[in-house]
C-alpha cells in the first residue's frame, strides 16, 4: 500500500522545480494525491479500515494545506499543477 521509491522518483522528476528539488509544494502536492488515490483504492475494497480512513482524512486536509499555500504564492504554478494531477473538474 506504501509508494514504492521508483514511483516517488518518477513523480519528483515529473513536477520538479529546479535540478535538486524534492519537497517543493508542486512535488509534495503530487506525492499526497498519488497515496490518497491509491488509498482511496484501498478503501474501496475494506470499507470498515477506519484507521486507514483517517489517515486518508489527514492526507486530504494536508494537500488542501499546500494547495492553498501555493495558490497565495503564484496562481499559475497552482493552475498548472491543478491541471496536471487532474484535480478540478
Amino acid at each position: 500500500m506504501a509508494l514504492t521509491q521508483e514511483r516517488k522518483n518518477e513523480l519528483i522528476e515529473t513536477f520538479k522545480v529546479h535540478d535538486t528539488d524534492t519537497g517543493s509544494p508542486e512535488v509534495q502536492i503530487a506525492i499526497l494525491t498519488e497515496q490518497i488515490n491509491t488509498l482511496n483504492d484501498h478503501l474501496r475494497t475494506h470499507k470498515k479500515d477506519h484507521h486507514s480512513r483517517r489517515g486518508l482524512l489527514k492526507m486530504v486536509g494536508q494537500r488542501r494545506n499546500l494547495l492553498t499555500y501555493l495558490r497565495n504564492k503564484d496562481v499559475t504554478r497552482y493552475r498548472n499543477l491543478v491541471d496536471k494531477l487532474g484535480l478540478r473538474r
